[in-house]
């Protein structure tokens, strides 16, 4: 359990105030603010081979005090650890990604389900480039309407999949596990030439009416359906984009990776 000053820090962090109780309405907001706060980034991915990528209390560092982001296996562990110590049940499910070649490994996402005392249960995710701005409430039938879109669990023989607007994203195992789980599969995104992670260097973020994305030196912002495109001079506008839009600060930039012929990278708008 992480200390009371850390959950302040944490809190101040993604600018939510401390909740008077662990209940679905204080879920909601936690989870919005998360996502509109802490970036889905790789730039770790593609600074020296010992840079470290964890998944334990220490990636609280990276999001609290550097104010960084990361990908699921950071941002969602990193969420847990603070929705337990506000007094919420909390357990990490596997899932898989579903690719235009089937679906991706079973560790190959990592969620957070909430159980409420009410009874209810939540899927919790801030660490997808497609996940919902706020909780899904698991059980229930039918479209559930979110900023992000039109979500939809549905309980099959194999999990709980997920959809946003017809478009199956992933299939969740409902049994939990336990974070030490997700190392093999971490290890294969962090070294494999084959892992998107490794493919290319991006960091995006939510805003309230649309997305800012940097992808490299190409600056996208996407706000009420408009979309615009720059291409940054140099290295220290690029620096300086990572502090304006997304709240850090980077001393060097990292690597860009060379991508495969005919690749366009990851898609995050």
């Amino acid at each position: 359990m992480i200390g009371e000053s850390l959950v302040d820090a944490y809190l101040e962090r993604i600018g939510a105030e401390r909740p008077e109780r662990a209940d679905s309405a204080a879920l909601r907001r936690l989870q919005e603010r998360h996502v509109l706060s802490v970036p889905f980034e790789n730039l770790d991915y593609h600074f020296d081979q010992d840079t470290d990528i964890v998944m334990d209390e220490r990636v609280l560092d990276k999001i609290v005090h550097l104010r960084r982001g990361g990908g699921c296996y950071e941002i969602n562990p990193a969420l847990g650890l603070l929705l337990e110590a506000l007094g919420y049940t909390v357990s990490i499910l596997p899932a898989q990604v579903h690719r235009p070649d089937g679906l991706g490994s079973r560790q190959g996402h990592l969620v957070l389900r909430v159980d409420l005392p009410d009874g209810s249960s939540w899927l919790v995710d801030a660490g997808f480039r497609r996940n919902s701005r706020r909780p899904l409430r698991i059980g229930l039938a039918g479209p559930q309407q979110d900023p992000h879109g039109s979500y939809e669990l549905h309980e099959t023989a194999e999990g709980l999949q997920l959809d946003l607007d017809g478009t199956p994203l992933y299939l969740v195992d409902p049994r939990p596990c336990r974070i030490e789980d997700f190392g093999p599969t971490l290890w294969w995104f962090r070294t494999c030439p084959g892992s998107p992670f490794r493919q290319d260097l991006f960091c995006s973020l939510p805003t309230i009416e649309g997305r800012v994305t940097l992808k490299g030196n190409v600056l996208t912002r996407t706000e009420r359906g408009e979309r615009t495109r720059q291409v940054l001079a140099d290295d220290a506008a690029v620096l300086a984009a990572y502090e304006r839009y997304f709240g850090f600060r980077l001393d060097r930039l990292p690597t860009p990776p060379v991508l495969p012929e005919g690749s366009t990278g990851v898609q995050l708008d």
